[in-house]
């Protein structure tokens, strides 16, 4: 079972630089609601290493690459991203984490849902905990 869902976005060449572009319920499979970006990781450093309860998320490499790991409590998968005119769709109660960020990368999320504390598990167990409550 796929967790993650790489999406091609429109991609126009153009000899004086590439331009793509992403248009909520078109592109990106729900209303954007917040977009938010993560640059200048350490050598070394991962970033995520939390599930949503709700929110869905949309991750493009806008520069550079790195590498998603996603989990929904049965199974891993890992996604380079290295392509800007590309996202990685991310359903609600999937762990992820993002590493290996390339010099100079820049990651980009658009978010279906308003920033909201209460919506996050920062914690793995109680991850697993919160799916056999799905069930």
């Amino acid at each position: 079972m796929k967790i993650g869902t790489i999406i091609n976005l429109p991609k126009v060449s153009d000899p004086r630089g590439n331009l793509t572009v992403a248009e909520q319920l078109k592109d990106v499979p729900f209303d954007v609601k917040r977009a938010y970006w993560v640059y200048d990781v350490p050598s070394g450093e991962s970033r995520g290493g939390h599930s949503h309860k709700q929110c869905r998320e949309f991750i493009v490499a806008v520069s550079g690459s790195f590498t998603v790991t996603l989990d929904n409590g049965s199974g891993q998968e890992k996604h380079l991203l290295n392509h800007p005119y590309q996202g990685l769709l991310v359903e609600e109660n999937t762990w992820r984490t993002l590493e290996d960020f390339s010099s100079g990368a820049v990651c980009l999320v658009l978010a279906s849902e308003l920033f909201d504390e209460a919506d996050y598990i920062y914690d793995y167990e109680d991850y697993r905990k919160y799916l056999k409550c799905l069930k």
